[in-house]
């Protein structure tokens, strides 16, 4: 019961806070405060400078294969775990799915730099 009241209390609170940080600052929206702010003059071109797709697909890339390390880091912890043969396919199903995914993307020429 106990379990039940917490998780309900904390399901209430963050759906909650999630609505006000959602709503809130939408209250009071006009054009000078959608601006962004250039020492008080007018803003001599867009703040909104485009950047590369396949810069944001390798920091991504990046990103999942440092996941990878993070998750597989403690592996010589688990090898002296009592179910060895879970472990070790646990940690091959986790490598071989990164695999594909990284098979997938080289296929796909997300790799690639230039257009």
């Amino acid at each position: 019961m106990n379990m039940f009241m917490a998780l309900s209390v904390n399901i209430i609170l963050s759906t909650c806070l999630i609505l006000i940080a959602f709503w809130l600052p939408q209250l009071n929206l006009y054009n000078e405060k959608a601006n962004p702010y250039e020492c008080g003059f007018d803003q001599s071109s867009t703040a909104r400078l485009p950047f590369s797709m396949k810069f944001f697909l390798v920091a991504i890339t990046f990103l999942l294969f440092d996941l990878e390390i993070a998750l597989l880091l403690p592996l010589p912890w688990a090898i002296q775990m009592y179910s060895i043969n879970t472990m070790m396919l646990t940690a091959f199903i986790l490598v071989s799915i990164l695999a594909l995914g990284l098979a997938y993307e080289w296929v796909q020429k997300g790799l690639e730099w230039t257009e």
